[in-house]
C-alpha cells in the first residue's frame, strides 16, 4: 500500500517564481489494484510517480510505501550515460543484490533490450528509443509488487512495443501496477481504478471509466470556458 498524506509539490520556474505542481494531496494506492493516473500534460503525473519511488521527495507532507516499488518505467533517467548498457545493468543489479545471478540477469537485459552491439557501447551514444528499451528491459529484469509505469508503450519499433505489452500483461498477473498513460486503451486494459489529477489536487475514482469520463468532461468545460 502506498498513502500520501497531504503532499505538496514545487518546483521554481526561471525567473524564481515557485510552480506548485501538487497541492495537497491526500491518497491513498492499495496493493491490490492496478491504478490508471490522468490528467493534462504539466498536471503532476510523472511527478507523482518519481515521488513514490523516491528519486524525488515532497516540498512538505509525508508519503508511506509499503511495498517493494519499481522505479518509473518508460522514463529515461537514472541511467549512467558514460557506462555501456552491459555496464548500467551490472551496477543496477549489484544495487538489487542479484551478485549470484549476475550474469543470467545481464543476459536478459541484453536479448530483451534488442540492442545487439550497442549493449557493449557508452549509453550516450544511444537514441530516446534504446535508451527506452534498455530502460524497460532492466525493469522486467527485477521482481517488484509495484511497478511505476510512464507511458511505458511509447518506445521502440512494433514489434519492441509488441514485446512490451506482453511483458505487461504477465506483470499485472502477478504484481499491481500504477500506470500513466494519454491511451485511453492503455488505461482501460490495465487498470482497475483511477486517478485523476487536477489543478494539484487528486480525486479517486474507484472506476477507471468513471476516471476518464470525469478528466474528459473537465477538457470540454474548459474548451468551451475559453471560447
Amino acid at each position: 500500500m502506498i498513502t500520501f498524506t497531504d503532499v505538496h509539490k514545487r518546483y521554481w520556474k526561471r525567473r524564481g517564481d515557485p510552480h506548485w505542481v501538487l497541492r495537497g494531496v491526500s491518497i491513498t494506492f492499495p496493493s491490490d489494484r492496478n491504478v490508471g493516473v490522468i490528467g493534462i500534460n504539466g498536471a503532476g503525473k510523472s511527478t507523482l510517480l518519481r515521488l513514490i519511488s523516491g528519486t524525488e521527495m515532497p516540498t512538505r507532507g509525508e508519503i508511506r510505501v509499503n511495498s517493494r516499488v519499481s522505479w518509473p518505467i518508460g522514463l529515461n533517467r537514472g541511467l549512467q550515460r558514460n557506462l555501456t548498457g552491459r555496464q548500467n545493468a551490472r551496477f543496477i543489479c549489484r544495487i538489487h543484490g542479484f551478485e549470484d545471478e549476475l550474469e543470467d540477469r545481464i543476459e536478459f537485459v541484453r536479448s530483451f533490450s534488442d540492442l545487439d552491439d550497442a549493449f557493449d557501447e557508452p549509453v550516450r551514444t544511444y537514441s530516446s528509443g534504446m535508451r527506452g528499451r534498455l530502460n524497460f528491459a532492466l525493469s522486467f529484469a527485477f521482481e517488484f509488487d509495484t511497478y511505476l509505469v510512464d507511458e511505458a508503450m511509447g518506445a521502440g519499433d512494433a514489434r519492441f512495443k509488441a514485446k512490451t505489452l506482453k511483458a505487461m500483461k504477465m506483470l499485472a498477473s502477478r504484481a499491481s501496477m500504477i500506470i500513466v498513460s494519454h491511451s485511453d486503451e492503455t488505461i482501460k486494459s490495465f487498470c482497475h481504478a483511477g486517478v485523476w489529477l487536477h489543478e494539484g489536487r487528486a480525486y479517486w475514482f474507484d472506476s477507471v471509466r468513471d476516471a476518464l469520463k470525469e478528466y474528459k468532461r473537465s477538457i470540454r468545460l474548459g474548451r468551451a470556458a475559453n471560447r
